[in-house]
């Protein structure tokens, strides 16, 4: 979507989240931000605010099926949505000693439950209105299960299909999916990480980067290149045993 004047972003009180309401903050514009942290969410507002947008903040968990639906509903009354990002997501730590079900458990609330309870009541709304633009965040992790982040990586493999699946459903309604792959990216979960990560990039320019391939309807936003042609081609290129005992060598995530 060119230009949207009506935005929604979960997860926008750090990270890729709060740097993507920033980017869009200007005046005519009016974002919808939803973070679990009450300081910084509604610091970000008002940081948006000062650069000349209407921003309205909500404390809320999108593991909550009923309270999303009911605020996408209130946002889209003040002003019919235009471009939903469904950014919210967690990346906990990961060692072989953890509960794994418990563990996987609760990654997948937020980063597959909650983009679910994101993108279904805004894709239906959208509908009705006859258009609009859904981005899903996954991650570069999203290519290939990581040893090292076993539930992450395929809570993030996940959406990326139900996004991409979802952008040949409904293209013949006016609704545009997007799925956003970034690598590292500073953000809460980057800061915890104890290994090395190649090509880390600000999240004032991932946002830019994302803002400018949303405009042109990308179906995959997948950055940086260097990143994505390194681990997108080992993917595809190297035989699945050389893959293995490259994945064996990376550190937990702790």
């Amino acid at each position: 979507m060119d230009n949207p004047k009506s935005i929604l972003i979960t997860g926008a009180s750090s990270g890729i989240g709060e740097a993507l309401a920033l980017e869009y903050a200007a005046p005519g514009v009016t974002l919808f931000l939803s973070g679990r942290d009450p300081e910084r969410t509604t610091a970000v507002a008002e940081a948006c605010r000062e650069k000349g947008a209407e921003a309205d903040s909500r404390v809320i968990d999108v593991s909550n099926k009923d309270a999303m639906a009911g605020w996408i509903a209130d946002c889209h009354r003040q002003r019919p949505l235009d471009l939903v990002i469904a950014n919210a997501g967690i990346g906990l730590g990961f060692h072989k000693d953890v509960d794994l079900e418990k563990h996987t458990e609760e990654i997948f609330a937020t980063n597959v439950s909650g983009v679910f309870h994101t993108v279904h009541p805004a894709l239906e709304l959208m509908r009705q209105q006859g258009g609009g633009q859904i981005a899903i965040m996954a991650s570069l992790a999203a290519y290939h299960g990581m040893p090292s982040s076993p539930a992450y990586s395929t809570s993030k493999a996940c959406v990326k299909a139900y996004g991409e699946a979802l952008r040949g459903a409904y293209w013949s309604e006016g609704i545009e999916v997007n799925v956003i792959c970034p690598g590292f990216v500073e953000s809460r979960i980057t800061r915890r990480n104890k290994f090395p990560m190649p090509f880390f990039m600000s999240a004032e320019k991932a946002a830019r980067i994302i803002r400018k391939a949303l405009r042109k309807n990308k179906a995959r936003i997948t950055f940086p290149w260097q990143t994505r042609l390194m681990f997108g081609g080992a993917v595809r290129l190297l035989p699945a045993s050389l893959m293995d005992r490259f994945l064996r060598t990376l550190p937990d995530k702790t």
